[in-house]
């Protein structure tokens, strides 16, 4: 007898404990305004395989996919809502939120620099109050962008070319005298083929995932801006972890972006993989390539100090080198 009521009371204390443990785990839901056969979602995918192997009874993530869940451009409402807990995004794809997102492109230095200087504190003061969101991450860095076309140029001049664009580069192809169309990253190739389009902006990377290089003759270096690819959080989902489980994201991303440096390979990678597929590359000569990137600056910088003045004169006295 004193054996079965021992039995059953160990029995009762593994169904607690196991349910403590399971109420103590946590899982949140992520989208991405990526496609889902893209470099970035699929290098983010191994990352979230490896934080809920290591997470098991403390926080999981579950992935429900790119844009065929949530519209590319409806990521940052969805974040800001609460409709999800976490989006991968840049910020062009949720300007519809807040103007400031965009700024983010024009980041000279290093996330772990930003979050040393102050940076990354501000962005986040922004994002709080405008956004309902936590920056929780930037795990893509020195990814420039690059302008790629059909029609050869001979100088930095886009007149009566059709270029697909992101609030990324609006101002910048627009000031080289581009006529510019939104069009979502799963769009783009049909647009190339039926001819809507001359060209677009993109980083150096990613083309090969959408097969936008059927498409593609040129390529214009250099490139400019920093591809700015994030993880954003709800605001109140973050606030609702323990210590315990926010420690845990925490310590994950640190591991993320402590391996940001391996895009700088990567990017030769495409550079080389781009070349054997039969894109060109047009290059300027040195005052002209300078000048093509002190205006992608100057673009970019400018149309910060009008959407969000206060914001972007402290950002640039951060991040612009």
């Amino acid at each position: 007898m004193k054996n079965m009521i021992r039995n059953l009371l160990l029995l009762v204390l593994f169904f607690c404990a196991s349910s403590i443990t399971q109420a103590q785990e946590t899982t949140l839901r992520m989208v991405s305004g990526f496609p889902e056969n893209t470099k970035y979602v699929t290098y983010i995918q191994d990352w979230i395989a490896k934080f809920n192997a290591e997470g098991k009874g403390v926080l999981q993530i579950n992935f429900i996919g790119g844009p065929k869940a949530i519209p590319t451009f409806e990521v940052g409402n969805a974040v800001k809502t609460g409709v999800v807990d976490i989006a991968l995004a840049t910020g062009a794809f949720y300007t519809n939120v807040m103007p400031e997102a965009d700024f983010l492109k024009l980041t000279q230095i290093t996330i772990a620099e930003q979050r040393k200087n102050g940076a990354y504190e501000l962005i986040n003061k922004v994002w709080n109050e405008k956004g309902n969101m936590l920056y929780l991450s930037r795990f893509v860095e020195n990814q420039p962008f690059h302008l790629y076309i059909n029609k050869k140029i001979e100088k930095p001049d886009l007149t009566g070319q059709k270029i697909r664009i992101s609030p990324v580069y609006r101002e910048f192809f627009i000031a080289l005298g581009a006529n510019v169309v939104t069009i979502p990253p799963g769009e783009v190739y049909t647009a190339l083929e039926r001819g809507v389009i001359d060209g677009y902006g993109w980083p150096i990377g990613g083309i090969f995932d959408l097969n936008w290089n059927e498409k593609t003759k040129y390529r214009v270096d250099p490139g400019f801006y920093d591809a700015e690819v994030s993880l954003v959080m709800n605001l109140p989902s973050y606030k609702k972890l323990t210590e315990v489980q926010r420690k845990y994201l925490q310590n994950q991303i640190a591991a993320l972006e402590a391996q940001n440096i391996s895009w700088i390979k990567y990017n030769q990678d495409e550079i080389s993989r781009q070349a054997k597929s039969g894109i060109q590359t047009i290059k300027f000569d040195a005052a002209t390539s300078k000048a093509f990137v002190d205006k992608a600056y100057d673009e970019g910088w400018s149309n910060a100090m009008k959407q969000s003045p206060e914001f972007a004169a402290q950002l640039k006295k951060l991040v612009a080198k």
